[in-house]
């Protein structure tokens, strides 16, 4: 059962697999996913994906809720 998430997670994190013929789209499979996380540094994936994110918040917009939790102070419930 473990596996099954695990294996889940890491399509998550390697995203899917394009033909460079046809352009088409697909999961990586059982056997490809494990060549790819056992030739990959898995923290530099993850910090690339972070990285990539925290470039694209600044350009959503003051308004957007995620640039405002990145740059600002978000207000709301405080705990006592």
């Amino acid at each position: 059962m473990l596996r099954v998430f695990e294996n889940g997670m890491l399509r998550r994190i390697f995203g899917p697999k394009s033909n460079t013929v046809t352009g088409e789209c697909r999961k990586l499979q059982n056997e490809e996913l494990s060549d790819v996380y056992s030739s990959t540094n898995i923290v530099w994936v993850i910090n690339s994906k972070r990285m990539r994110w925290a470039e694209h918040v600044p350009r959503m917009g003051k308004r957007r809720g995620a640039a405002r939790v990145l740059v600002e102070k978000p207000e709301g419930m405080t705990q006592a």
